[in-house]
Order: C-alpha cells, then sequence, then structure tokens
C-alpha cells in the first residue's frame, strides 16, 4: 500500500488537490529534516503512519466546521497542524512553537503545498493574544500545565458539534495525569479507529470549555 493509499482508506472523499497535497507531504519534510531536525530519523520510514495518519486522528473524533479557528501549540515541524489544515481548507489554522527554526519548516512547508489557512508564528503559547474554537496538539507535556497555557484563549460562541475545547494526541496511561483536570473530559481510542500497533495505546483526549 502506497502513502496515498493509507490516507485514502480512511479519508475517501479527498479532493484531488488534498491527494496531491498529501502526496507531498513526505519528500517534503524528508528534505527539510537533512536540514532541520523535526521529525524522528527512526519515524521517517513510517512518517505517514506516525506523523501525518496521527494528526488526522482528530478528524476521525470531530470534523470542524467551516471557519473554525483552531491553534496547534507545540507543533514542531508541523504535527498535527499541517495535515488538518489540508483536511480543513475552510478552517484557519495558527501553528505555534517555541523553536524558531521549526516554525521555519512549517511555513516553507505550507508555501510549498499552497496552503493559504495555515499561518506559523514563533512565540510561547501563553504569550499569544487570540481566541480560537479548538486549540490542538501532539502530547507536548501534561495536561494540567497545558490547561495553563491554554487559559483565556477559547472564544464563547460554539458552532461546532462538539463545545470549543482542546482536542489532545496523548498515549498510554493517562489515570495520574489527568486527576487533577477538573474540566469535562472525554477519551477516544485509536486503536478501535487504526488498526497499526503504533495505536495500541493512542488516544484523542478531548476537554471541553
Amino acid at each position: 500500500m502506497n502513502n496515498i493509499e493509507l490516507i485514502e482508506r480512511h479519508f475517501p472523499n479527498l479532493t484531488e488537490l488534498q491527494k496531491q497535497q498529501f502526496s507531498m507531504l513526505q519528500d517534503l519534510y524528508e528534505e527539510w529534516n537533512a536540514q532541520i531536525n523535526v521529525i524522528s530519523r527512526k519515524d521517517t520510514e513510517n512518517f505517514i503512519e506516525r506523523h501525518v495518519l496521527h494528526s488526522l486522528a482528530i478528524a476521525k473524533i470531530h470534523s470542524f466546521v467551516p471557519g473554525t479557528k483552531i491553534m496547534d501549540i507545540g507543533t514542531g515541524g508541523g504535527f498535527p497542524g499541517i495535515p488538518l489544515a489540508i483536511l480543513f481548507p475552510e478552517c484557519d489554522f495558527l501553528l505555534v512553537d517555541s523553536i524558531g527554526k521549526k516554525i521555519k519548516v512549517v511555513n516553507e512547508v505550507a508555501h510549498s503545498l499552497g496552503l493559504k489557512n495555515v499561518r506559523g508564528v514563533h512565540e510561547r503559547a501563553e504569550k499569544i493574544d487570540e481566541k480560537f474554537d479548538f486549540i490542538v496538539s501532539r502530547a507536548v507535556t501534561a495536561m494540567p500545565a497545558f490547561l495553563k497555557w491554554t487559559k483565556g484563549k477559547f472564544l464563547k460562541e460554539n458552532k461546532n458539534q462538539f463545545k470549543n475545547g482542546i482536542l489532545y494526541l496523548k498515549g498510554g496511561d493517562l489515570t495520574e495525569e489527568m486527576k487533577m483536570v477538573k474540566k469535562a473530559v472525554q477519551y477516544f481510542d485509536l486503536n478501535k479507529i487504526f488498526e497499526q500497533e503504533f495505536f495500541k495505546t493512542k488516544k484523542v483526549v478531548y476537554v471541553r470549555y
């Protein structure tokens, strides 16, 4: 199975443009990774599964309506933000990271793909002075610390099926970490969606604001 087939199997309604953009990702990241290490070298051969499909797991849990504003905190080289921005071209994505060279990759990749709905910003999340419908991330820190970074950053009006909040990609046993979280939380096991071994202990954690 080639790379795009793995994505198409789970997302069968992609446009030709989206297929083209997804098919470009691996070469773009291999090219940039040779200059700036934004993804683990050992993950390169499993790039689509461990980075792209993992990022798109959020879309299997919740589909964003057009006009939704989403911030990706600690995006690194652009995950989960770039794959989600391809899938939801009518949503607005702000990708934030405290490491400038990673944001350079984000903006260059977005430019190469022709993504008009992505902004990459070199900044600490708590310094961002904007409000969003959703904040996404891929396990950048423990949830209690992440909640502090996101405080005051949510729009009051809800326009999606899910109420505004956090969609967080995490793995392993979250029992201890989540004991301190006093908000409404839902867990979605990714091994029920994807058959690959990589997803066996992976989850999307939804924290409602």
